[in-house]
C-alpha cells in the first residue's frame, strides 16, 4: 500500500508579463497610466513625469539618462513616466504635444515645465533643489556660511523685517528659479554688513572653488527688485568671467559667442590645478571685457566626443595644454592652432586674429567629390555655399544619414526624382552626409532624412520639405515652390 500523503501547501510559481502600471512602482521609475495617474501622483510631493512615446528618437536616447537620475534621487524626488501612445486621456489633459515633455508636479497638481538639462546628473541636480523650501531662511552668520560653501552659485536677500515688499518678490523670484539657482533669504541685516551693504540687498556669492584675483566673488544687487530685474542681475553677473562650463550649463553660456579652453580640469580633487590654468585664461580674458566674446573653461574628457565630431580634434590635440575653441552664437567655429602658453601670448595671439576677422573659420567637411557628374548632386559643408546657395539655382538638398533605414528607402525615388529633372537647368537636386559634414545655420535637421528647399532670391529662408516622399508629391512640390517653369524628362502624369 501507498504510504498516506499529509496535507502540504503546493507553491505554485506563476510568471505574468503585463502587470498593471502600479506594480512597477518597486522600480525607481514609476509608470503611471489614465486608471492610476492622479492616484498614484498625489502620494508624492514632488514628482518629474516624463511623457514620451515608445518610438521616439529623442524618448529612447533620454530613457538611460532618465532611469539613472531615478536612481539617485530615490527617496527625495520620485520620476516617473507616461506612455502617450496608450495613454492618450492623461497627455491630452496635461497639454502634450510633443515627445519627450517633462513636467514637475507636487502632490499630484501640474506644477511646472521641467526646462533643464537631459543628462542623469543634470535632471539629478535640477530636482535635487525642488526638494525643501524655495528659499532657505539664513539666521546667523554660520548658517550663511554654511550656504554658500557650495559648488554652485548662491543668491542671498537680506531684508529688514519679514514684512518687507522687496521679501515678498524675492520669494516669488525663487519659486520661479528654483530649478536654475540656489536662493536663501534673511530677515538678519547684519548679515550684509560684513560684505559691504547696510540696507536691503540681494548678495550673489560666486562658488568659492572659482575665487580669483581678477573678480570679486560676491557681487551686490541693489536696484529696484522685481522677478525681471532680479533675473536680468542673476543672469548677466553669476558666472562672471571665466566661468565652468559643464554639459548641464553649456546651453545658457552658449547663447553668446563664446570662447572655452579644455583640459584635464578636476574640481573635485585637484582645485588649484584647474585654477591653475583658468588663471591664465583670465589673465588675457581680462583685457577684452566688453567686446562681445565670453570666456569658460571646461573638463576635456567631458567633451571630448563633442570636440572630435565640431572640431576635428584628436585624443593628443592639446596634450596638457589647453585646447582653445571658440564657437558663435551663430555657430561658426574656430581653432587655436598654435600651442597654448604658459604667459597667455599664444592666446592673445588668436585673439587678435578673431577681432581683426584674419582667423579662417573651422568647417567639418568630406572632400569635395572630383566627380560629381551623377544626377543627384554630392554636397559637403566646403561646397555648400558654391551648389545650394548658387543664386540662379533652386536646389533641393537632402540631408541623410549613411545608417539611416528611411534614407535607403528614399534612394531610388530621390534617384528617379533627379533624373527627371536633370534637363533643367534651373534646378539642382542634391544630398549631404549630415553625420560627415557641418549643417549651415538655418536648417534644422534632427532627424533622417531632412528635406530642404533653396529657392533662387530667398537663400536665407530654406524651405522644409514636410510632404509624403514620392515622386508625383516632390513634384508637385516643387512646381509650387520654384522660380519657373520645371522642365521635366519623361514625365507623363499631369501635376
Amino acid at each position: 500500500m501507498a504510504p498516506t500523503l499529509g496535507f502540504f501547501p503546493v507553491v505554485t510559481l506563476v510568471v505574468l508579463s503585463g502587470f498593471p502600471a502600479a506594480v512597477s512602482s518597486r522600480r525607481d521609475v514609476l509608470e503611471l497610466g489614465d486608471a492610476d495617474f492622479d492616484y498614484l501622483a498625489t502620494e508624492h510631493e514632488t514628482m518629474l513625469v516624463k511623457f514620451y512615446a515608445p518610438w521616439c528618437g529623442h524618448c529612447k536616447k533620454l530613457a538611460p539618462e532618465f532611469e539613472k537620475a531615478a536612481s539617485r534621487l530615490k527617496g527625495s524626488v520620485q520620476l516617473a513616466k507616461v506612455d502617450c501612445t496608450t495613454n492618450s486621456e492623461t497627455c491630452s489633459r496635461f497639454g502634450v504635444s510633443g515627445y519627450p515633455t517633462l513636467r514637475i508636479f507636487r502632490y499630484g497638481k501640474d506644477s511646472a515645465p521641467y526646462d533643464g538639462p537631459r543628462t542623469a546628473e543634470g535632471i539629478y541636480e535640477t530636482m535635487r533643489r525642488q526638494t525643501g523650501p524655495d528659499s532657505m531662511h539664513l539666521k546667523t552668520k554660520d548658517d550663511l556660511k554654511a550656504f554658500v560653501n557650495n559648488h554652485d552659485a548662491s543668491i542671498v536677500g537680506v531684508f529688514s523685517g519679514t514684512d518687507s515688499p522687496r521679501l515678498a518678490e524675492f520669494l516669488k523670484a525663487a519659486t520661479l528659479l528654483r530649478e536654475q539657482f540656489r536662493f536663501a533669504h534673511s530677515t538678519n541685516l547684519q548679515l550684509a554688513e560684513e560684505h559691504g551693504a547696510n540696507s536691503e540687498c540681494v548678495l550673489l556669492f560666486r562658488p568659492p572653488r572659482l575665487a580669483n584675483a581678477f573678480e570679486d566673488s560676491i557681487v551686490i544687487f541693489r536696484d529696484y527688485l522685481t522677478i525681471g530685474s532680479l533675473r536680468r542681475f542673476i543672469r548677466d553677473h553669476i558666472y562672471g568671467l571665466c566661468p565652468h562650463m559643464t554639459i548641464e550649463n553649456r546651453d545658457r553660456l552658449r547663447v553668446r559667442d563664446l570662447l572655452t579652453a579644455y583640459y584635464a580640469l578636476d574640481y573635485h580633487h585637484n582645485i588649484p590645478g584647474s585654477n591653475y590654468w583658468r588663471n591664465r585664461v583670465m589673465k588675457v580674458a581680462s583685457k577684452y571685457v566688453g567686446r562681445g566674446l565670453t570666456f569658460s573653461i571646461a573638463n576635456k574628457k567631458d567633451f571630448l566626443l563633442e570636440l572630435e565630431e565640431d572640431f576635428g580634434m584628436g585624443t593628443s590635440d592639446g596634450g596638457e595644454l589647453p585646447f582653445i575653441t571658440i564657437r558663435t552664437r551663430l555657430g561658426h567655429k574656430y581653432t587655436m592652432r598654435e600651442e597654448f602658453t604658459r604667459d597667455g601670448a599664444s592666446l592673445q595671439r588668436f585673439l587678435e586674429d578673431y577681432f581683426a576677422g584674419r582667423l579662417k573659420r573651422y568647417i567639418k567637411s568630406e572632400p569635395i567629390p572630383e566627380k560629381n557628374s551623377g544626377a543627384v548632386k554630392v554636397v559637403v559643408a566646403e561646397s555648400f555655399d558654391q551648389v545650394v546657395n548658387d543664386p540662379d539655382k533652386n536646389v533641393l538638398i537632402q540631408f541623410f544619414s549613411p545608417l539611416c533605414p528611411h534614407c535607403k528607402k528614399l534612394e531610388p525615388v530621390y534617384g528617379e526624382l533627379a533624373e527627371t529633372l536633370r534637363s533643367d537647368p534651373k534646378i539642382v537636386i542634391a544630398k549631404m552626409n549630415a553625420l560627415a559634414n557641418d549643417v549651415p545655420l538655418g536648417y534644422d535637421v534632427q532627424g533622417f532624412p531632412t528635406i530642404y528647399f533653396a529657392p533662387v532670391g530667398r537663400k536665407d529662408e530654406p524651405v522644409r520639405y514636410q510632404g509624403t516622399r514620392e515622386l508625383k508629391d516632390f513634384l508637385r512640390f516643387l512646381k509650387r515652390e520654384a522660380s519657373h517653369h520645371l522642365v521635366l524628362s519623361g514625365f507623363k502624369d499631369e501635376l
